[in-house]
């Protein structure tokens, strides 16, 4: 990745109008339901405080916490002001819950419950930036807090990674994007992405001081936890 997280654009970076991320990313990304729903699922006993949202998009991984309860306030923090528009049309229906601040993630945090992001940090590009980044949420996260990120990984094995984009391509075929197409995406998406070995991640949230495990796997897909001690 040349480009700085704060500087991200999902129409640049994706190749698609941002009134059809909502569809698109269903598209691209294998069990991308499920996978927002685990988030939310893990961060379900810290959800009465606030909780904020890296990289928060369009609002649905907001949407998802906010609906698992009645109580709690997800901050959403994200760069690209075309998506924070449409996060706020989306979540409108839930009013004082949800807050909007356009900025880098990687810039000061405010004290929180919990913490979340999905498909969002695969943008920063080494795992000393990424260590830095995981340091700053647990600081940030009151005792007993809960992190969470759902997002890409790849094997450092060559035949373990050749099979996994094998797969991700099968999953973008079976929502009607051509096979050559699906691995031009993945070279376009080269440009700025950066996916490591899950061992590598799970070091790299524990190296912060959090408890870390791996909750949910699907096609390259995971859920990482780190929950900072009481």
């Amino acid at each position: 990745m040349t480009e700085d997280t704060a500087t991200h654009s999902v129409r640049r970076h994706l190749r698609v109008a941002v009134d059809a991320y909502d569809a698109t990313i269903r598209q691209f990304i294998p069990g991308y339901e499920a996978m927002l729903g685990v988030v939310a699922l893990e961060l379900a006993p810290v959800a009465s405080g606030l909780m904020i949202d890296l990289g928060g998009g369009s609002g649905a991984l907001a949407e998802a916490i906010l609906r698992s309860g009645d109580s709690g306030t997800v901050e959403l923090i994200d760069v690209d002001r075309e998506m924070l528009a449409q996060a706020r049309t989306r979540l409108g229906r839930f009013g004082g819950r949800v807050r909007f601040t356009e900025g880098s993630f990687l810039g000061a945090l405010p004290r929180c419950s919990g913490a979340a992001a999905s498909l969002a940090l695969h943008h920063v590009p080494t795992l000393e930036a990424k260590r830095a980044l995981y340091r700053r949420i647990h600081d940030a996260l009151e005792p007993g807090g809960v992190f969470v990120n759902a997002d890409a990984i790849m094997p450092a094995e060559p035949a373990a990674s050749e099979a996994i984009w094998s797969a991700w391509a099968d999953h973008m075929v079976s929502q009607g994007i051509a096979r050559e197409r699906a691995f031009q995406h993945f070279e376009e998406w080269a440009e700025e992405d950066t996916y490591f070995p899950l061992e590598q991640e799970l070091a790299a949230v524990a190296s912060a001081g959090f408890g870390t495990e791996c909750v949910w796997r699907e096609v390259g897909m995971t859920v990482v936890v780190g929950r900072k001690a009481g």
